[in-house]
C-alpha cells in the first residue's frame, strides 16, 4: 500500500462502485490526471496497491496525489463523455492528448434558397450542412472542383428570393458565360432542378455515389425515350464524370457498407493511430494521429482515448468500429470487431500501412532535427524491454562456430550508440577445448574477452548478448561469475528458432514484439556475430587446406609452407615458378623435394 493521508484513505474507502470519472490533485490544487472508470471504488484503489505492477512514471504520478475528486455517472458511456470533456478542458499533465490541434476544413451546403457549396472552417448553427472534415486540403479541393464541374453551381452570395428574381435585380455574369453556372438569378434554371443537384451532390459527400449513377441512369432513359436527346446526352457526360471519380476512389470491398477502422503502432515514447472511414466499400476519409504517451501506456488504452473523440471530430455515425487490437471500450449500439479473416482483414492491413509510413515518416524528420532521437528511442525501448538500469550504449554478442569440430572460433561483435563499432571486433581461436563443444568454447572466449578488457582497464559493456539457448548463456555466465562481473553486466541469450531472450537463472524466457525495434537490433547483432564469425572460420579453413596440400609432401614442414607462402603467396604461384627461385627461399635441395612432389 502506497502511504497516503488518512483522508485521501477514507474517502477511497467510500467510493461507491458506480461508474464515472476521477480526477486527482496534487498539493497545489492543480488537476494531474482525469480517468474513467466502471467502477471508481476498485479502480481509484488500484493505483495505490500493488506498487510492484505500476510503471515507473504510475508511481510517480501516484506519489504527487493529494486529494482527488469523484463524478458519478449514470453509464461507462456517459462516464467516456464525461473524460473527454474533462481533458478538453484542463489539458492534465499526465493524460494522453492529441498532438493536433488543427482546425479542419468542412465543405458546406448553405441553408438558402439556391444553396451555394463551399469549403469552411468554421461551423455556424444556422441550419447549414456540413460535411467533413477533411484532413487533407487537396482532397477537398478535388471533390469541390469535380461538384463544380459536374452540377454548375452558382459561387455568389446574393439573395436568390422569388421576389429579388421578378424584379429582375440581377444580371448573367461571366460564370454563366464560361458555363459555370446556369444563372439561377434571372431565372434561366428552376429551383426544383438546383435542388436536384443539391440532392445528387449530398449523397456524394455521403460516399452514395453508386446511388446517384444509377439515379442519373434511369433519368437519361426516361429522356431518351422521350425524345429529349440534348438532355440525355448532357446526363450521360454526367455519368462519365462520376463514373470516373468513382474508379479513382479507394475502393476496398464491395460487400462492406458504413464502418470505421482504426489501427495503432507505437514506439517508447509516442502511440501512432491511423483512421479511415469506409462508405459503401470506399475510403473517403483517412487521417492519422500521433500521440505523446504520458504513463507508458498500452496500445489498446491509447486507441480507447482516442477513438470518441476521433469519431466525434469526424462526424461519424457508424455502428461497426474495426480495431487492430482487442479493447475494452463500449459503447451504446456500436460493434467493436477484430477481423481474422476475409475483406475486414484487408482493411487493417490498409490502415497499418499508413501508420506505418506516418510514423516512419514522422521519425524521420525528427531525426534529422535530432540525430540522437533514434538512438535514445532504440536504446531507451531496449532497456526497458529487458528490464535494465541504464542506457545499453555500449553492447557486444559472441557467436560460435565450426565445422564438426575442425578449426573452431568465435566471434565477438560490438556495437556502441545502436551502432556497429567495427573497429572494436574481434576473433578469438579456441585454444582449451577439444573437439565440438559450444558451450566451453564459449565459456573460453567470454573469460578471456572480459579478463583482458579488466587487466587493460577498458570500459566493459552495459549488456552482453549470447547467440544461443539456455546452455551457452549458463556458460557464458560462469565466466562472468569467475571474473565478480555478475550484477555489474546485464547478460541475456537469444535462442534462433522463435526468437526467445533467455535470462540467467530464469527457465522461462520473454518474447519481445517482432516489430519492435530492440528486438530488430539484437537481431542485427546476432547477425552481425554470425557474418563475423563464419567470415574468419572459412579463411583459417581455407588457409589450413593451402597448408595441407603442401605439407602432404614428404620432407616439407608447416615453417617450410609459411616462409613459401609468405613470399609467393599462393599453391598456385609456387607450382608455376622454377626451382632456382624456389632454391633462393628454401635451399636447392627443399626446393628439388618441394617440385617433384608437386610434380606427383
Amino acid at each position: 500500500m502506497i502511504p497516503v493521508s488518512e483522508a485521501l484513505r477514507e474517502q477511497i474507502r467510500s467510493l461507491p462502485k458506480k461508474p464515472g470519472v476521477y480526477q486527482y490533485f496534487d498539493k497545489e490544487g492543480k488537476i494531474l490526471y482525469v480517468g474513467k472508470a466502471t467502477s471508481l471504488k476498485s479502480r481509484v484503489s488500484s493505483y495505490f496497491t500493488s506498487i510492484d505492477k505500476h510503471t515507473s512514471k504510475t508511481r510517480v504520478l501516484v506519489s504527487k496525489i493529494v486529494s482527488l475528486k469523484v463524478i458519478i455517472a449514470d453509464s461507462p458511456y456517459d462516464a467516456l463523455l464525461l473524460e473527454n470533456t474533462l481533458i478538453k478542458r484542463y489539458q492534465p499533465r499526465y493524460n494522453v492528448m492529441l498532438r493536433d490541434d488543427k482546425t479542419y476544413p468542412w465543405i458546406c451546403i448553405k441553408n438558402e434558397r439556391f444553396p451555394r457549396v463551399f469549403y469552411t472552417r468554421n461551423l455556424i448553427k444556422d441550419g447549414s450542412e456540413y460535411f467533413g472534415p477533411y484532413s487533407s486540403m487537396r482532397t477537398m479541393h478535388a471533390i469541390l472542383n469535380f461538384i463544380s464541374k459536374v452540377y454548375k453551381l452558382r459561387n455568389c452570395k446574393f439573395n436568390l428570393s422569388q421576389e429579388n428574381i421578378d424584379n429582375k435585380k440581377f444580371r448573367v455574369c461571366l460564370e454563366y458565360h464560361v458555363e459555370n453556372c446556369k444563372a439561377p438569378c434571372v431565372g434561366y434554371q428552376e429551383e426544383q432542378d438546383y435542388n436536384r443537384g443539391i440532392k445528387d451532390i449530398r449523397r456524394i459527400l455521403k460516399g452514395n455515389i453508386s446511388d446517384v449513377i444509377k439515379d442519373l441512369k434511369a433519368s437519361m432513359r426516361e429522356d431518351a425515350e422521350n425524345l429529349n436527346f440534348e438532355l440525355a446526352q448532357q446526363t450521360k457526360e454526367q455519368i462519365d464524370v462520376l463514373t470516373n471519380y468513382q474508379l479513382r476512389s479507394t475502393v476496398v470491398s464491395s460487400t462492406i457498407n458504413n464502418v470505421d477502422v482504426f489501427s495503432i503502432i507505437s514506439d517508447d515514447k509516442y502511440g501512432y493511430i491511423n483512421f479511415m472511414k469506409i462508405v459503401n466499400g470506399c475510403v473517403i476519409q483517412a487521417h492519422t494521429v500521433e500521440v505523446k504517451k504520458k504513463m507508458d501506456e498500452p496500445d489498446y488504452q491509447l486507441l480507447e482515448s482516442v477513438i470518441p473523440e476521433i469519431r466525434d471530430r469526424f462526424n461519424s455515425q457508424s455502428k461497426e468500429i474495426l480495431t487492430s487490437t482487442k479493447l475494452e471500450l463500449e459503447l451504446p449500439e456500436i460493434k467493436f470487431l477484430v477481423p481474422q479473416r476475409g475483406d475486414k482483414v484487408k482493411l487493417i492491413e490498409m490502415s497499418l500501412r499508413n501508420v506505418k509510413y506516418f510514423m516512419r515518416d514522422r521519425q524521420s524528420k525528427q531525426e534529422k532535427t535530432d540525430p540522437d532521437r533514434r538512438k535514445n528511442r532504440i536504446l531507451g525501448q531496449l532497456r526497458t524491454d529487458l528490464r535494465m538500469k541504464e542506457m545499453p550504449v555500449h553492447i557486444e554478442c559472441f557467436d560460435n562456430s565450426n565445422l564438426q569440430g575442425t578449426n573452431p572460433v568465435a566471434a565477438c561483435v560490438v556495437f556502441k550508440d545502436a551502432k556497429p563499432a567495427k573497429k572494436d571486433y574481434r576473433h578469438f581461436n579456441i585454444k582449451t577445448v577439444v573437439g565440438p563443444d559450444d558451450f566451453a568454447s564459449m565459456e573460453e572466449v567470454v573469460f578471456r574477452r572480459y579478463k583482458r578488457l579488466l587487466d587493460e582497464n577498458q570500459p566493459l559493456p552495459q549488456l552482453v548478448i549470447i547467440d544461443g539457448g539456455k546452455g551457452q548463456l549458463s556458460s557464458a555466465v560462469k565466466s562472468l561469475q569467475q571474473l565478480n562481473l555478475m550484477g555489474k553486466i546485464t547478460i541475456v541469450g537469444i535462442a534462433k528458432k522463435l526468437e526467445e531472450i533467455f535470462f540467467p537463472g530464469d527457465s522461462f524466457p520473454i518474447y519481445i514484439d517482432k516489430r519492435s525495434e530492440s528486438l530488430k537490433l539484437i537481431q542485427h547483432l546476432r547477425n552481425e556475430a554470425h557474418r563475423f564469425g563464419i567470415t574468419h572460420h572459412r579463411n583459417k579453413r581455407s588457409k589450413n587446406t593451402i597448408k595441407s596440400g603442401l605439407i602432404d609432401i614428404p620432407g616439407v614442414g608447416p615453417k617450410t609452407v609459411d616462409k613459401l607462402l609468405r613470399k609467393f603467396k599462393s599453391v598456385k604461384r609456387i607450382k608455376e615458378i622454377n626451382q632456382e627461385q624456389l632454391a633462393e627461399v628454401i635451399g636447392q635441395k627443399l626446393a628439388k623435394v618441394l617440385k617433384d612432389g608437386l610434380s606427383k
